[in-house]
């Protein structure tokens, strides 16, 4: 053999191998479109069968439009009969627990929700836990810190040690008050006391009305303390200590069969087909060499690999 048929033998089998790769893809991309196509096109059409949602709400709180309409999706899914929100968060920002506040009462509207409180739910994490027509903790869960805190930082006197100074020409007195580069003037201190009072007074009002006790009592409650279960369920802040099978219990009290399974919302793709689906056939490309169809960057557009996530925030709650 010679060494132009050696080389027209090597061609060929780079074209051949392209080739087998190519209808691969197709062929996965034909899988995907017809599970889609008779599996559900619609998010979460894989727990197709009837069941109890369960979804997460862990680190900080945050404005998460992600979890929203996973949460709208629950409440429009015929096959959820009831929803599950399990709590192992410390708060975060006072609109982020607002947002899912109100996404999870209008749940409510059409099927049964509970919180579970598992690690905590304190602070903004409570206000979410209202949402729940009856919530369940632990004995030693932690709960409470009602209330709202605005941060600021100041640096003045590192700067005055260093030499530098600020200046600054300002439109009106409360632009960009407060500052790190000046003490806070009784005014600006005012200003920020209301806008913390405000969303305060709202937080005391909603802990009343959600859990039917007077005024006096929520505000009581609402001065930072936080609580193990055990206390919360003796102050009127939890109904139950409990876990799966209290809340089945109930939800059985409630007219959802308690032989439904509970299962996760956590980790359902956004284009209606579940992770571990994705993934594996992630694999499959890697495998025959076509890694860079599935890099890093691809999947974390398509919301399959978790990223590090920077979060600075000035309203904690």
């Amino acid at each position: 053999m010679n060494l132009s048929e050696i080389l027209e033998r090597r061609r060929l089998r780079r074209r051949v191998g392209w080739w087998r790769a190519a209808a691969l893809v197709v062929a996965v991309l034909l899988v995907v479109a017809l599970y889609k196509a008779y599996g559900g096109a619609e998010p979460g059409t894989m727990l197709a069968r009837p069941h109890v949602a369960q979804l997460s709400v862990s680190g900080v709180v945050a404005d998460d439009p992600v979890m929203l309409e996973t949460i709208r999706e629950i409440g429009e899914d015929p096959a959820a009969k009831a929803l599950v929100v399990s709590l192992s968060t410390g708060g975060g920002t006072t609109f982020g627990g607002e947002a899912l506040y109100k996404a999870l009462r209008q749940v409510a509207e059409r099927k049964p929700v509970v919180s579970e409180i598992r690690t905590q739910a304190a602070s903004a994490g409570y206000m979410i836990a209202l949402a729940g027509d009856r919530i369940f903790a632990g004995d030693t869960s932690i709960t409470g810190s009602i209330g709202v805190i605005f941060l600021y930082p100041q640096a003045k006197e590192l700067l005055d040690k260093i030499g530098v100074s600020v200046d600054a020409i300002k439109s009106a007195p409360m632009k960009a008050e407060p500052s790190p580069f000046n003490d806070a003037s009784q005014e600006a201190q005012a200003m920020v006391r209301a806008l913390v009072m405000d969303s305060y007074d709202w937080f005391v009002d909603l802990v009343a009305a959600r859990r039917d006790m007077p005024r006096e009592r929520a505000l009581e409650l609402a001065d930072g303390r936080i609580l193990t279960g055990r206390q919360a369920v003796e102050a009127g802040l939890v109904d139950e200590i409990g876990g799966r099978d209290e809340i089945m219990a109930y939800l059985a009290a409630n007219g959802v069969s308690d032989s439904l399974e509970i299962r996760s919302w956590d980790n359902v793709n956004r284009d209606g087909f579940g992770v571990g689906l994705a993934k594996m056939g992630a694999r499959l490309l890697e495998s025959l060499g076509l890694g860079w169809f599935v890099s890093e960057d691809i999947l974390r557009q398509t919301g399959l690999v978790d990223g590090l996530v920077s979060v600075g925030q000035t309203d904690w709650q």
